[in-house]
């Protein structure tokens, strides 16, 4: 244990974590990074023509893509028996770029959910009418938040001493509630449960949508459906474990203010954190399989790597013009990622 004036701060030995985790975050940095690289890739030097959706998540494979590299950091700090060799500054830098990655997941992805419901539920209200420079405001507005919230991980240290091991640590156990300590896990708490209580709601309403029309049925309200229902998906998947043994880690602070009750409390909450690293290997996934845009502009460039430019063209061309049958007039102005 590490004691810091009347401070009592719990430092765990977990040799399953020291075996098991290292090769579960290099298999989530290789194919996170393999998938985030080409979906920015394909937005950048591919994407003919932008729209908001585009612009939310431009920003999240950008998020993605730089913190897949703390991913190898953090695997030889758990190989080594959570002992961190690299110093204090890159402590810092590393436990900050994995909160805001956390939040910067949830909030664009909620973004899009969003920008999804306005078009599906509320065609003609004037927030459709706004182009690409209202997308790089709000995202601009939601990096912003992200820093504020998530900042002071810069200013200090995180270093816990267990033996002759230096532990870098946000989330280690200290008995009492601290105001940083307390904001940190209020916010890693909040930043899960407001996101997904509005993508809850666009979901609701967007399906509820696709119910009451019959003229839409295989076209943009059903791809939003699927959408809104991935990232309802790795909401669940990723984001909801770690919530949920942090909570249970907050409740025990209550009733306890000894280590030995939060040790299975840990080694569920730093197993369930994995997850959260895994949304940045399924985001691509979802923009693959969410819009057709995308994925049409992906199986294009791919016939034209392998040489069938021809039928590329002739799949996109035939996508395009089943999307104008389907297109009622009413839906004329809104467009897909």
């Amino acid at each position: 244990m590490n004691h810091t004036l009347t401070v009592k701060c719990c430092a765990f030995e977990a040799p399953i974590l020291d075996q098991i985790l290292p090769p579960i975050l290099i298999l989530e940095f290789m194919f996170g990074l393999l998938g985030n690289v080409i979906a920015l890739w394909m937005f950048i030097f591919h994407m003919d023509t932008w729209r908001p959706n585009s612009v939310y998540l431009t920003h999240l494979a950008v998020a993605d893509s730089i913190v897949l590299f703390c991913l190898p950091f953090r695997a030889d700090y758990y190989r080594r028996g959570k002992n961190w060799l690299y110093g204090d500054a890159l402590c810092r830098i590393l436990l900050f770029l994995l909160a805001a990655n956390r939040a910067a997941g949830i909030f664009f992805l909620t973004a899009v959910a969003v920008d999804r419901y306005f078009k599906i539920v509320h065609p003609l209200n004037p927030i459709n009418r706004m182009g690409l420079g209202y997308a790089l405001w709000v995202s601009l507005g939601l990096w912003g938040l992200i820093f504020l919230a998530t900042g002071y991980l810069l200013a200090n240290e995180h270093f816990y001493y267990n033996s002759n091991r230096t532990q870098c640590e946000s989330f280690n156990i200290c008995m009492g509630f601290s105001p940083l300590s307390t904001w940190h896990n209020a916010f890693y708490v909040i930043q899960f449960f407001l996101p997904t209580s509005i993508v809850a709601f666009c979901t609701i309403r967007i399906t509820w949508q696709l119910r009451n029309r019959t003229v839409d049925k295989k076209g943009k309200i059903k791809r939003a459906v699927q959408f809104v229902m991935a990232v309802a998906l790795i909401f669940i998947t990723c984001f909801f474990p770690s919530t949920i043994s942090r909570i249970a880690v907050w409740i025990l602070k209550v009733w306890y203010d000894d280590c030995v009750y939060f040790q299975e409390a840990n080694l569920a909450f730093y197993t369930t954190v994995c997850f959260t690293y895994f949304n940045s290997v399924l985001n691509p996934v979802v923009y693959y399989f969410s819009t057709p845009a995308f994925s049409g502009t992906f199986k294009k460039v791919l016939y034209k790597i392998l040489g069938r430019k021809v039928k590329g063209e002739e799949i996109s061309k035939s996508l395009e013009s089943s999307q104008k049958k389907i297109r009622p007039a009413a839906f004329k102005r809104e467009s897909f990622i």
